[in-house]
């Protein structure tokens, strides 16, 4: 059923590089120097990113001078909006008093940060690290160190990071192997220690548990699953990866890079009342800086300390910990948690008007969409919005498996069209759709809505 929009994306690539040449400029040069023009393959879109000159709040503008509503808002991590000046004040008096370049050395922030951190979510330790591949590659071997097992379980479709354990099950293939190992120069005998679950599915994951329990040393999931769909795990799943963690001796983590802090003022296990092992922290926290962390049992964490012997290399880089992004980070969080009550009942409006605007929008023009992100099966609201296009106005998206197989949904549609024909129109996402921030405003999605339904007439015949 997959329609073929080559022609469309070249009458649209065509306008978009008449409508900002100084951008097309801009990728030919970088395409001299840097490999396909940059240094992050999801932002280097077809026929090329805009380039950006400056950012603030819900908005962004190019080096052609167009304003860009935006919400992709630096991978879902800009709660307050791009340069929140709560935290860029702050970094800027720190630089004028002489402090925040000490790489190297400890200081009161980092243990500041911790502390707050702890409080937030209920970890009994955590360690910091820079990214949120590098949080749950130290996570997951914690968790084969502490079961002296090998093998780690994971989701079909969630996305962990550019790291080994995480490069296998991420991108649907249509064949009877729909998840397979995501880069070459991996090494075989690691990329078979991965088992591939599917998402949502309680008696999957227990039929996995039955087979191979004794063998498994953890269970990687998102309580909110990014890439894979944007779509909340039900709460009979992770209580089920609970119980069965706990019976087989595996450890459970969350990887709430993309949730912690984007519901509420903690972690998103915490609103299910489930509580993993380990969990993943990452972009929000940070405020704009490179900041991660393992959080979770201080005696699984003590393996990468004195305490255990220190048999999990989990010693940190020369970033870890960094002064400019732990004061980033304590100064955004501190805000955050301070302002719960205005920020999150904001943001899940926006969410919820920008769902409906886009379904709204791409009605009015003969286009059938669906929007996931809602997070009534916890009764909370949610900040993000994704369109699909499923082929059948009746078919349930339940999983990573169903809106990324293009037999089922249109996935060009999604990734690829409707991205470029709302920067023609002067709006930005990513996978289809972003996330609300707490600069964003009911005006921005009016703009928004109308600025869906001008990208649909260009693409609905």
């Amino acid at each position: 059923m997959a329609r073929n929009y080559t022609s469309l994306i070249a009458r649209l690539s065509a306008e978009y590089e008449r409508h900002a040449p100084a951008s097309a400029a801009l990728n030919r040069r970088g395409r001299d120097v840097l490999v396909d023009g940059g240094s992050h393959a999801l932002r280097l879109m077809l026929p090329f990113p805009p380039r950006i000159a400056r950012a603030r709040g819900g908005w962004v503008w190019d080096e052609d001078g167009h304003a860009i509503l935006d919400f992709w808002q630096g991978h879902h991590a800009n709660l307050l909006g791009h340069n929140p000046p709560v935290v860029t004040e702050a970094l800027a008096a720190a630089l004028d008093e002489g402090r925040g370049l000490q790489t190297g050395f400890t200081d009161a922030l980092q243990i500041e940060t911790a502390e707050l951190l702890c409080r937030q979510t209920g970890a009994e330790r955590l360690r910091f690290t820079t990214s949120g591949a590098l949080a749950t590659m130290y996570a997951i071997l914690l968790a084969r160190a502490y079961t002296r097992r090998e093998l780690v379980l994971k989701v079909g479709g969630g996305w962990h990071g550019a790291q080994p354990w995480a490069l296998v099950g991420v991108h649907f293939e249509e064949g009877p192997e729909p998840w397979t190992v995501e880069s070459d120069g991996l090494p075989a005998a690691l990329t078979g220690e991965v088992t591939v679950t599917r998402f949502n599915d309680p008696a999957r994951l227990e039929d996995d548990f039955l087979r191979l329990g004794d063998r498994i040393a953890c269970f990687i999931v998102e309580p909110f699953i990014g890439a894979g769909g944007f779509m909340f795990a039900q709460p009979e799943y992770l209580r089920a990866a609970r119980a069965l963690c706990d019976r087989y001796g595996a450890v459970l983590i969350f990887d709430e890079v993309i949730s912690g802090f984007r519901f509420g003022p903690s972690d998103l296990g915490s609103l299910y009342g489930v509580r993993p092992d380990l969990a993943t922290f990452a972009k929000i926290i940070g405020g704009g800086m490179p900041v991660a962390a393992v959080a979770g049992r201080a005696d699984i964490l003590a393996l990468a300390g004195r305490e255990g012997g220190r048999r999990v290399a989990f010693s940190g880089g020369t970033y870890s910990a960094h002064p400019l992004a732990m004061l980033a980070a304590k100064t955004n969080l501190e805000y955050i948690v301070a302002h719960a009550g205005e920020i999150y009942p904001h943001i899940a409006r926006l969410g919820l008007a920008m769902r409906d605007a886009i379904e709204r929008a791409l009605a009015s023009e003969g286009i059938l969409a669906r929007c996931t992100g809602s997070g009534d099966a916890l009764g909370i609201g949610s900040s993000v919005a994704v369109p699909h296009f499923p082929y059948r106005d009746d078919l349930a998206l339940t999983g990573p498996d169903v809106v990324n197989d293009p037999a089922l949904t249109d996935t060009a549609l999604r990734d690829v069209v409707f991205q470029l024909a709302l920067l023609l129109e002067g709006a930005h996402v990513v996978h289809g759709g972003g996330s609300a921030c707490a600069a964003h405003t009911g005006a921005d999605i009016a703009f928004f809505e109308e600025a869906v339904r001008r990208a649909a007439r260009r693409v609905k015949s």
